[in-house]
């Protein structure tokens, strides 16, 4: 029997919130996922009604997704909430993902400085040796946000930029999305289709794109 996983995903203020509506959906829908804990900075508020001119105050995860989850199985978490579950090693959690991630939220897990429940987690998930992946959206980098990001790639988690694919030959924004949520899912065990991998000369994605085949 397979152990269905509790995923964290936390969104904060950095541009490409869109990005966590498509990865957020993902997980719904994949059966391997038992429960998808939710957790939206003040500044993530901010840049999704920015993005999509939704209302920034109301539930969170209806917030994410433009309208309420299907089915029950996003958990909400107040940001703000320092003694909500996550902030314990004993709470069940397969890991945490964070997209998109500010680099000033890089900085405090960086340095154990957890004034959020969002960083709390993060700090618990990597005290646990849990994956911690964090999805930056930011360019360049300057010296302090390349040093924060070693840091804490040498602390255990994983630095996955939001960075667009190629050789897929994207159409819209929204290709762009689903690729990075498709590949970004893959990395962590939970591969959704085989569309957009890469074959050797082709994925079936650029295939049909570019009219090759």
């Amino acid at each position: 029997m397979t152990v269905r996983r509790n995923i964290t995903i936390a969104v904060t203020g950095a541009g490409g919130a869109r990005m966590a509506r498509f990865v957020l959906e993902a997980l719904i829908k994949d059966d391997r996922v038992g429960q998808v804990d939710l957790m939206v900075s003040a500044a993530g508020r901010k840049l999704i009604a920015h993005e999509t001119g939704r209302a920034e105050d109301g539930d969170a995860a209806t917030l994410v997704l433009g309208g309420p989850p299907r089915v029950d199985k996003v958990k909400v978490w107040d940001p703000e909430d320092l003694a909500g579950g996550p902030t314990s090693g004993s709470y069940p959690s397969w890991g945490m993902l964070v997209v998109p991630c500010a680099l000033g939220v890089v900085g405090r897990i960086a340095s154990g400085t957890a004034n959020t429940l969002i960083e709390r987690a993060a700090d618990v998930t990597l005290k646990e040796r849990r994956p911690l992946v964090l999805c930056v959206r930011e360019t360049p980098f300057n010296l302090i946000h390349l040093r924060n990001l070693t840091q804490v790639a040498e602390a255990g988690g994983t630095i996955y930029p939001m960075i667009p694919t190629y050789y897929n030959v994207p159409q819209t924004v929204d290709q762009f999305f689903e690729e990075f949520t498709a590949r970004l899912l893959a990395f962590i065990d939970l591969p959704q289709t085989d569309y957009y991998t890469y074959s050797g000369t082709e994925s079936p994605a650029h295939r049909d794109r570019a009219g090759h085949g």
